[in-house]
């Protein structure tokens, strides 16, 4: 959720790439249904596993509690947001997860776009 929030909030000003500690084979039907009511399509979006590698390509890393299965590097910028997991949850439960994944999101694009001169969001 979080990655497509924030690359539909970021219209291209940051690259944003999606990865979990262990992923899940697809994606939620509720997390994909609550993301649709905003009009943000999930249906090309599958799981991948946050590796090393992605980690090192990052300037910021957003966890989402998965404690010491990720990869930690010197020199990169980390936020572990305490997030329920919407997995197997109502659709009301997954609609206040992701609006509170929303008001995060638009937080860090808001910082990350005031250390970029000249970007707008």
């Amino acid at each position: 959720m979080a990655a497509a929030l924030l690359a539909h909030h970021a219209a291209g000003a940051v690259t944003v790439r999606s990865a979990g500690s262990h992923p899940a084979a697809d994606i939620e039907t509720p997390v994909a249904a609550v993301l649709a009511e905003l009009g943000l399509d999930l249906h090309q979006a599958y799981p991948k596993p946050l590796t090393d590698d992605v980690v090192r390509a990052a300037d910021v890393v957003v966890t989402m509690g998965c404690g010491d299965a990720c990869p930690v590097l010197p020199g990169k910028r980390y936020y572990d947001w305490a997030i329920d997991d919407p997995a197997g949850q109502s659709p009301a439960a997954v609609r206040r997860i992701r609006d509170d994944i929303d008001t995060r999101v638009q937080a860090l694009l808001a910082e990350l776009v005031d250390q970029k001169p000249g970007v707008t969001a």
